[in-house]
């Protein structure tokens, strides 16, 4: 308790450094992996996914980021065990948030797309047993955590194959591509419209004054896909092409229209994804603040100081800017050749993965779900459309992300209580 009444506002602004650099890490990691089909297939350049990123992005965490957070978000340590020695939470969240930081930058440097959620998982159970002992941690979450390694890449994956076998078969091999695309794609336009309504209401727009029930939320997303299918279906209609061009160019037009369905995809994903993983930076930075601000008392939620949510956006926005473009390489072009049609497919199973988890309440990594699906459009063409050599270091690095998030937050935690002893 001395530690928060002498160090107090010290202890804040360490946070807040310590909780930006995390920020940095999830826009060099996690941002980029979800911008990386979109750079892949070229239907943005990396400017393009940047500027997208820094307004989407940056919107989300700011406007639907949330004005009240739970302590310990994670629920993964019993934040009761620490109610005796609440300065002992302080340092380890301080010590979680650099060492998750820390471990997002070096993947990123690496161009491993790793989960932001597990580093600072592994970070936070690190501290905990170590400070308290392991009957601070709630074990039994660990199960669904290391399950999710394989159920959500291979939910992903069926659903990602399934789909691009589709626009394979209803389009691309067909005599008259361009005429079923002008017949299906609005339908696809509908199913990317409704995912991305569900995610974005789910996800996103819980904290802004909009509470809609499961049915609410699910009429008001067909109706808003309805009418982009109906849009969609005029503007290709509206489109004129040359019957005697070849092949390769009704093919190219048909990628043109996936390619625009991809930048739709990338602008709501990005507005979820901020809304929603920016937590993992300003939650243990919120619960830092709150303890000193309650002179050491550990409450169950908090108000989030009106400067954590623009600090962690800005740190999303400048980590993709500065870090991003080897993560992206990863998942856009390492993995397997990736067009908008094929990219399309693997955004939209990912959205569609990240709908299924949030109804089922399935632990879910979106970084694991994207490279999940990215694979299974690659094996719809074969394996040997796969980079096995990079599956391999993607699936290492997650395995090493929950002991290394535990390993660099134990000594970061020693130092820490050394200084403020």
């Amino acid at each position: 308790m001395d530690i928060i009444a002498n160090y107090g506002t010290t202890l804040v602004l360490v946070a807040a450094l310590f909780g930006f650099l995390m920020a940095w890490g999830i826009g060099a990691n996690d941002v980029a992996n979800a911008m990386g089909t979109s750079v892949g297939t070229k239907s943005l350049t990396i400017r393009q996914a940047i500027i997208i990123a820094m307004i989407f992005e940056f919107a989300g965490a700011y406007l639907a980021g949330g004005e009240v957070t739970a302590t310990i978000r994670s629920g993964i340590i019993d934040s009761n065990a620490f109610a005796d020695t609440p300065d002992l939470l302080v340092l380890g969240m301080i010590a979680s948030l650099l060492a998750a930081g820390l471990w997002l930058i070096l993947a990123s440097y690496f161009g491993w797309p790793v989960s932001t959620t597990h580093s600072i998982i592994g970070a936070i159970v690190g501290f905990a047993v170590v400070s308290i002992g392991p009957e601070a941690v709630q074990w039994n979450k660990f199960g669904g955590i290391v399950g999710s390694w394989v159920v959500t890449p291979a939910i992903s994956g069926i659903i990602a194959y399934f789909m691009f076998i589709s626009v394979q078969k209803l389009i691309f091999n067909t005599d008259n591509p361009l005429d079923n695309a002008k017949r299906y794609v609005p339908f696809y336009m509908f199913l990317t419209s409704l995912v991305i309504c569900l995610v974005t209401i789910n996800k996103g727009l819980t904290h802004v004054g909009l509470h809609l029930s499961n049915g609410e939320g699910a009429l008001l997303s067909v109706a808003i896909s309805i009418a982009v299918a109906f849009a969609g279906w005029i503007y290709i209609r509206g489109q004129q092409y040359n019957p005697k061009d070849d092949s390769k160019m009704h093919f190219a037009n048909v990628e043109k229209v996936f390619g625009i369905l991809m930048i739709i995809t990338a602008c709501a994903m990005a507005f979820a994804h901020g809304s929603n993983d920016v937590a993992n930076a300003i939650g243990p930075l919120s619960a830092v603040a709150s303890i000193v601000a309650a002179g050491g008392e550990i409450g169950g939620s908090s108000h989030i100081a009106w400067w954590i949510l623009p600090l962690g956006g800005i740190g999303i926005v400048i980590g993709l800017a500065t870090m991003g473009e080897k993560v992206m390489a990863t998942v856009g072009t390492g993995i397997t050749h990736l067009t908008p049609s094929r990219g399309f497919a693997a955004q939209l199973a990912t959205a569609a993965t990240v709908v299924i988890a949030s109804g089922t309440g399935l632990p879910i990594s979106t970084t694991q779900t994207l490279v999940g699906a990215v694979m299974g459009v690659g094996l719809a063409r074969g394996i040997a459309a796969l980079n096995l050599g990079v599956l391999r270091n993607i699936v290492v690095s997650w395995v090493i992300t929950l002991p290394a998030g535990a390993i660099l937050a134990i000594a970061i935690f020693y130092v820490l209580q050394a200084c403020f002893s």
